[in-house]
């Protein structure tokens, strides 16, 4: 079977209304490229009518081949099952709720994919949801730390096959797909695209993911700057700390020798405290390790079921 030369990747939950209109723009952008395109959808457990939707449009469009999450596991889980079965040179991956118009960035992403990059972001112009505090603050903390100079961090993106084969995602990482793609060498890429308020439905994230993409924030970059050397992270917070109980040490010697004072239970206790504190951080980030280890033993599991049940289908 001749693969297709672009593979558009939908997620969707609770979309009911949008996946018609959605799937025709696509299907006439795919016409207006002159290419070959397939549509991967995934509906991430909804409980409307988006999967009888989605049946009743792949069946007007062959090209499309829907998956379906019998409950909501979250983007990031709809990209990691939607990514394994996109058969095409250049991925595009665009929102459901047609906030993107495909007739106008399909076209876009593809030519900049096509201008020498590995990743394209879309970025948004005129945007006016509620989310676009939470979005600014989630960008500009993304860039400081990590030193990506791309606007939009998470809105419609394009791929060329080597990257989602590269990138491991894990639990809401979604948005930082670019990060972990420049962390691998990959070239990026922005091109400017309109943003359409929502018509139907209503958006998934808001003012409530914050401080769990704060904590992802850090957890990246520690696994991104440690993963492969931890000593130097877990080394340096204990040498840190045993320089820091030795001169503690050494001065409350010195002042009891000289009997220029007490002892303060109250400091005692604060940097008991600290220390405490400090653990705990460095048990969270070790956890981390051991899970990002499980999760590579999860996928390489899930992708040998796939390849074993590819094979006994052919059988």
């Amino acid at each position: 079977m001749t693969s297709p030369a672009i593979s558009v990747f939908i997620p969707a939950r609770n979309e009911a209304g949008n996946i018609a209109p959605l799937f025709e723009k696509i299907a006439r952008a795919f016409v207006a490229l002159n290419l070959s395109g397939e549509i991967i959808f995934v509906d991430d457990g909804s409980t409307d009518a988006t999967w009888d939707e989605a049946n009743a449009c792949a069946l007007r469009f062959p090209f499309a081949r829907l998956l379906r999450h019998r409950k909501s596991l979250g983007l990031t889980e709809a990209m990691r099952t939607g990514f394994r079965h996109c058969r095409g040179d250049v991925v595009i991956f665009l929102p459901s709720d047609l906030e993107s118009d495909p007739e106008q960035d399909i076209p876009k992403l593809f030519a900049t994919i096509n201008a020498g990059y590995d990743v394209v972001a879309g970025w948004r112009q005129g945007r006016r949801d509620g989310k676009v505090l939470a979005s600014a603050i989630a960008n500009v903390v993304s860039r400081r730390v990590f030193g990506l100079t791309v606007h939009d961090l998470n809105w419609i993106k394009a791929f060329r096959r080597e990257v989602i084969e590269t990138i491991r995602l894990r639990s809401d990482w979604h948005r930082y797909i670019l990060i972990l793609a420049a962390a691998q060498g990959f070239t990026i890429g922005e091109v400017q695209v309109n943003y359409y308020p929502r018509v139907k439905g209503k958006t998934h994230y808001g003012f409530g993911r914050i401080p769990v993409s704060f904590l992802d924030v850090l957890v990246v970059k520690f696994l991104l700057t440690f993963s492969r050397k931890p000593m130097l992270f877990f080394g340096g917070i204990g040498l840190a700390i045993v320089l820091t109980a030795l001169a503690t040490f050494a001065g409350l010697t010195a002042i009891y020798l000289m009997s220029l004072g007490q002892r303060r239970p109250i400091f005692d206790f604060a940097g008991v405290m600290l220390l405490v504190g400090v653990l705990f951080f460095v048990v969270g980030f070790l956890a981390e390790l051991i899970v990002n280890q499980n999760e590579r033993v999860e996928e390489l599991e899930a992708r040998v079921n796939e390849f074993t049940a590819e094979t006994r289908r052919k059988e």
